[in-house]
């Protein structure tokens, strides 16, 4: 029995863009067919979508909550938990998102895991959501074992630091014996490498120089994670990888032009490289440091030129960048900007609420990309490469009927007051020209009219498999 059927006249299936009928039921889509093919029963219900934007719902694949920073005095505090950017999130039409188990010496990798599915059932998250397993430091040998069980396990992809990213942080960066470790039980089970890839080297010489200098405030950030160590630092990982067949990798918040050639150059090889964004770094620039409050514009690696930007832009454009994410750090103002030095900065950004209609505007409205593309960039290209294909990120029989309807009607100018997430916004005053009207995750409406009408703590976690195909060749993400 059809439980709803959604009318639309634009939309997007993996097949095709236009009129149709997705018809829903149990929680799944059912049927998507020619606009009028599905009787309705006496309680199923309509939605007439006509004029607006139906696509799957948003997938923000790098995110943050319930997460150590540094609070008031020094003190340490959490980012805020799943149950506001969840909600916020569902908000702004993303359905689900992509969080991080965090390991630390002393404990397994599934006791990590398990305290961490802890935590977020406390907090309760109202969309679904799975976590990519972060290791740090100096890794013992049984690790890239347990690694592998935890891939098995459905927590597909590996997260690994090659920098320490700020003096204060010592113990993040992974060594490459212990990486090339990892990479061949990642080649070996089935999972994919999600690095943050800076050249620590590089990086901890420009903060000695820079204090030396006397440069010590946030504004250079740039100069401290510049473009050169991405540079080195991608071509590295990349080729620790090509010298491990079936090694798959994801290249975490690519900041810089020499990034993006890396993987560029990469995939023309058939190397199953993938990139991603960030939706400020694509926007904002070095410069935006120097505006008041410029710390809300940041996040580690830092912002970089408008050449770097224009060749994200291009990497977007070609496929070289596949995903656009947040990098989401959902804490107040006054903890965001407390850092003014290069070393303290508070990293991170409240953006997933926001996200999904920023690009909207700035790829479809602006810069002339299709429909296709900008739902893959913001949904269908992580559903794929991060294992939740086609359950996840389609419209299509079978798919779990996570959908976002965009309507164009909706322009608007971004305010933090109106959104959902904390008591600022890197996107304040910015104008968009859509705004989700509905999202819906699995076949229950949960946002309409911008307002929450369904459970607090409805979503579920996600099992991932990574499939063969994007961990053995460059999988065509234009």
């Amino acid at each position: 029995m059809v439980d709803l059927v959604i009318t639309g006249d634009r939309v997007i299936t993996p097949s095709s863009i236009g009129p149709a009928d997705v018809a829903i039921a149990g929680g799944k889509v059912v049927a998507v067919a020619a606009p009028g093919a599905f009787p309705l029963s006496a309680n199923a219900r309509h939605i007439d979508a006509r004029g607006k934007v139906v696509m799957p719902g948003g997938i923000d694949p790098h995110t943050h909550c319930l997460w150590p920073t540094f609070g008031a005095g020094g003190s340490i505090t959490q980012t805020m938990g799943p149950s506001v950017v969840g909600k916020a999130a569902l908000h702004g039409g993303t359905t689900s998102i992509i969080d991080f188990t965090r390991w630390t010496h002393g404990r397994t990798i599934q006791q990590a895991i398990e305290q961490r599915m802890a935590d977020w059932k406390d907090d309760g998250c109202p969309c679904d959501y799975a976590f990519h397993t972060m290791v740090e430091g100096d890794l013992p040998p049984e690790i890239p074992i347990q690694l592998g069980e935890s891939i098995e396990a459905g927590h597909a992809t590996v997260k690994i630091f090659t920098t320490d990213i700020t003096p204060s942080r010592k113990g993040r960066m992974v060594d490459f014996g212990d990486i090339w470790e990892v990479f061949q039980v990642l080649a070996k089970r089935g999972g994919l490498g999600v690095i943050h890839s800076e050249d620590n080297d590089i990086v901890m010489h420009m903060y000695a120089k820079l204090f030396r200098e006397g440069r010590t405030g946030f504004e250079n950030m740039a100069e401290v994670h510049n473009a050169l160590s991405e540079d080195v630092s991608f071509r590295r990982i990349i080729r620790l990888a090509e010298h491990v067949p079936g090694c798959g990798l994801y290249m975490l918040h690519v900041s810089a032009g020499n990034g993006v050639r890396a993987i560029r150059e990469a995939r023309s090889r058939n190397q199953p490289i993938y990139g991603e964004s960030l939706h400020q770094y694509m926007l904002y620039t070095q410069e935006d440091y120097k505006r008041p409050n410029g710390q809300i514009y940041h996040t580690y690696p830092s912002l970089k030129s408008q050449a770097d930007q224009d060749e994200l832009w291009r990497g977007a454009l070609d496929g070289s960048i596949a995903c656009v994410a947040t990098d989401e750090i959902c804490c107040s103002l006054s903890v965001k900007v407390q850092g003014r030095q290069i070393d303290d900065t508070t990293g991170g950004n409240a953006g997933v609420e926001p996200r999904v209609a920023v690009m909207y505007s700035e790829m479809v409205g602006k810069r002339g990309f299709t429909l296709r593309q900008f739902v893959d960039r913001v949904s269908t290209n992580a559903a794929k490469i991060m294992g939740m294909y086609p359950r996840k990120g389609a419209i299509a029989p079978g798919s779990d009927a996570d959908i976002c309807i965009l309507d164009p009607a909706l322009k608007r100018t971004v305010r933090a007051e109106l959104l959902h997430e904390t008591d600022y916004t890197p996107w304040e005053g910015r104008e968009v020209n859509a705004w989700p009207s509905m999202t819906i995750l699995r076949g229950k409406v949960v946002v309409e009219n911008e307002k929450f009408v369904d459970d607090a703590r409805g979503g579920a976690w996600i099992s991932r498999e990574v499939p063969e195909e994007i961990r053995s060749r460059a999988v065509d993400m234009a």
